[in-house]
């Protein structure tokens, strides 16, 4: 079959009965369906585990089902019977596995024991626990300075697994902390930290019921969280407004089946989940708000009081004039020119926005991974404050996270930049001084192992070599150092880039049970409403020689720092005692073990959903930024070359961050194939192709360094003229290093400047 094809615009909706047939294949493909439908129904359910895909909330109702297809494909993906240990790597040496796909090497099943890299054989091999911590300890000891280390964190962490690793961290000495929320939503954090005072989503689930208008922007819920559809498409039949802004027109934010609706799904029925939908340019959501407050602007000057909410504006905030004279200059050439959407359009938003007495607006990575994105989500802020839309119910910004706890990994101390109020609390509370100095970002970390100015990395959980941008250089970096750690539950890339010495350290999933001295554990997760719930496990472990991640973190700081400044071998006999540390230095926390005991988690609570603005200034802030005056960047327009296209990189359906469950791609009709590239069928026509034509991708960036995959297949799709999209971690190549955000250092992988050749007969980049 070519690769034309393979290639079927899906005519179905989001979930129903293809996401039936999707959760069967990947139950069966588990080896042990029996006992993983006992672990399914399980899922998100008190007594249950945590699903460890995405962090979006729990419906506080009782369902007996409460997990989506990409949950369930995440569940039997971990909880597999096949394992992997000294028997496979005796068949296979590095250099083989390197020739392997992403997809198989996952798909060989769990790590089931310790192992130690073995240069002369290129293989990894056995090695004990204690022989391994022995060998951290070593090398950490050795190094000139802590901040010559770097430990990575990925949102998979648990809140007790990421506190102890912070303080293990911290206790040696250094604040490096390259984390996945770097990669994803960093934007947010900033941005929020500075107008609302909190980097944090000030909305709950139950807010969705009573919204007036959902905003919903540069998102893909149908994918990448999946259970957001029911909300929306609950908020439509009862009213309400859903209105998405995305360059692509994706079938989650278009209708919705219910597989748990059976008339439904036996007449092969569906519902609307939006009730209209925008298309604006990559990069042209700022664009797209200002417009909107430009005619609210005009609608509140020729009626005086009848759109600001002024009593809030008065009480609540400051910068208003200044933003609203960055506003009156803006001028509808560049707002259009730059939004790819028509004034009209713009008005068509703005007055959807105002007729509705309450608003919440939702992002995701479409809005946070491009060089201007604090500035965006900021002018998001500044059109809610307008009205008074934070801080009442079924009103206020929702952030939509990604990983399950990577909301809590942050709220636990995995932070580069770490509040003086968490390094006080700290301080007080375990007796030695806490580094003070601003540590390393996931690019800081890249660029620092490059530069030979870090020798050790360590990753609790996540696949670091194929998340980051800029793939060849981020392996160099890996294999410049003299010792990588990969605390991992199944074997990807990052154990091939290795650095001199290396280790994989076997780690539990969401789904073992966790048996440790004081018995059966449960770690904890905060979602994206800043609900934290309790997380028991329910499978035996494939293998006695998996630990935990506190436990492999205990072990660590153990053979590290010896019983200071706490006694780490105790601690992670009973995660309780954690739980205790916790309460006593971080906000929110306080009877931390007690609060477990309710149904459904507990919630923190959010100052800004409070109006409490912990702000320099103790108001919101409205933020006024210039709209870019280019939205490509300096070094693109000086590369010499023109782009032909503008590239997003994306997750395919059967995909969640870089695992990838399966080769297809249900709802844009792709089937078993990744290295593809979704283009205009006018653009394909101007560039002188043919749809089904294969094609090398170079990305445009002025310094010297070749940036190129080959091989991508041409799919005529309805994307906007002028751009495409295509999978990564297959085209994380074509980003620059130094291609960030201002403020927030967030790779900008939703605004790539690329052309493209015909394709070569070289290898892939991998």
């Amino acid at each position: 079959m070519n690769d034309q094809a393979r290639y079927q615009p899906y005519a179905g909706p989001a979930a129903g009965w293809g996401a039936l047939r999707s959760v069967t294949h990947h139950w069966l493909d588990s080896k042990q369906p029996f006992k993983n439908l006992r672990a399914l129904l399980k899922t998100n359910q008190n007594g249950g585990f945590d699903c460890p895909g995405c962090a979006w909330g729990d419906s506080p109702e009782r369902h007996m089902v409460k997990f989506c297809e990409n949950g369930a494909k995440a569940v039997n993906w971990e909880a597999t019977k096949r394992g992997i240990g000294r028997d496979f790597f005796a068949r296979y040496s590095v250099a083989q596995l390197r020739a392997q796909s992403d997809y198989w090497l996952e798909h060989q099943g769990r790590l089931i024991e310790p192992l130690r890299y073995d240069a002369e054989r290129d293989r990894y091999v056995p090695i004990t626990w204690d022989a391994a911590f022995a060998l951290i300890a070593e090398v950490l000891k050795g190094l000139e300075s802590p901040d010559q280390a770097e430990f990575y964190t990925s949102g998979r962490a648990s809140n007790e697994a990421a506190y102890l690793y912070q303080l293990m961290v911290r206790a040696y000495g250094t604040n490096n902390f390259p984390d996945c929320s770097n990669m994803c939503h960093e934007a947010s954090g900033v941005a929020l930290g500075q107008s609302v005072g909190v980097g944090k989503g000030s909305v709950t689930f139950s807010d969705f019921a009573e919204a007036d208008v959902i905003l919903v922007f540069g998102q893909n819920p149908g994918t990448n969280h999946p259970r957001m559809l029911e909300p929306l498409r609950e908020a439509v039949e009862r009213g309400a407004s859903v209105v998405c802004f995305n360059p692509l027109k994706e079938r989650g934010l278009e209708r919705f089946q219910h597989p748990q609706h059976a008339l439904e799904m036996l007449a092969n029925g569906a519902k609307a989940t939006s009730t209209a939908y925008f298309r604006p340019h990559l990069g042209g959501d700022m664009a797209a708000v200002r417009g909107m407050a430009k005619f609210l602007l005009q609608w509140e000057q020729e009626a005086p009081g009848s759109v600001f909410d002024h009593a809030f504006i008065t009480e609540h905030t400051d910068g208003l004039d200044s933003w609203l004279d960055a506003v009156q200059r803006s001028e509808w050439a560049q707002i259009e020119q730059q939004s790819g959407l028509s004034r009209a359009e713009i008005e068509q938003a703005a007055r959807l926005y105002v007729r509705a007495e309450r608003v919440i607006a939702c992002w995701a990575m479409g809005i946070t991974q491009h060089r201007h994105s604090v500035a965006t989500i900021q002018e998001i802020t500044n059109l809610m404050l307008l009205r008074g839309n934070i801080g009442r119910p079924g009103a206020g910004l929702c952030p939509v996270r990604g990983h399950s706890n990577v909301q809590g990994d942050r709220t636990m101390g995995i932070n580069e930049r770490p509040p003086a109020s968490l390094l006080d609390a700290l301080q007080r509370r375990y007796g030695f001084d806490v580094p003070r100095a601003q540590g390393h970002n996931t690019v800081e970390a890249i660029e620092a192992m490059l530069a030979g100015r870090s020798q050790v990395f360590i990753g609790l959980g996540g696949n670091f070599a194929q998340a980051t941008p800029d793939s060849p250089r981020t392996h160099a970096a890996l294999q410049q150092c003299e010792l990588t750690v990969q605390i991992s539950t199944k074997l990807n890339r990052s154990h091939l880039m290795h650095g001199r010495q290396a280790l994989i350290l076997p780690c539990l999933g969401r789904t073992d049970i966790d048996q440790q001295a004081a018995g059966p554990q449960a770690v904890t997760v905060e979602d994206s409403f800043s609900m934290v719930h309790a997380s028991w496990g329910q499978l035996a472990p494939l293998s006695t020689q998996m630990r935990s991640e506190p436990a492999i973190v205990a072990g660590i700081a153990n053979a590290l720092l010896g019983a200071r400044p706490v006694d780490w071998l105790h601690l992670a006999e009973d995660y309780g005692r954690i739980r205790e540390l916790i309460a006593d230095t971080i906000p929110g926390f306080a009877g931390f073990n007690d609060k477990l005991a309710q149904p459904g988690g507990f919630y923190l609570g959010n100052s800004a959903a409070r109006r409490q603005w912990n702000t320099v200034g103790g108001k919101a802030h409205f933020a006024a930024h210039a709209l870019p005056e280019h939205l490509l960047p300096a070094q693109a327009r000086n590369s010499g070359e023109t782009p032909d296209l503008v590239l997003q990189t994306l997750r395919s359906h059967d995909q969640y961050n870089t695992t990838l469950y399966g080769l297809d791609d249900r709802y844009r009709g792709v089937r078993g194939m990744r290295e593809v590239l979704f283009i205009n069928p006018e653009d394909i026509q101007r560039l002188g192709y043919e749809p089904g034509q294969k094609v090398d991708i170079v990305s445009l960036w002025d310094d010297g360094i070749e940036r190129k995959v080959r091989g991508f297949t041409l799919l005529a799709y309805d994307t906007p003229r002028g751009q495409a999209a295509a999978y990564y971690p297959e085209t994380n190549p074509l980003v620059p290093l130094a291609s960030i955000g201002e403020g927030s250092h967030t790779p900008t992988s939703k605004f790539v400047a690329i052309r493209l050749q015909p394709a070569s007969t070289e290898a892939r980049i991998l």
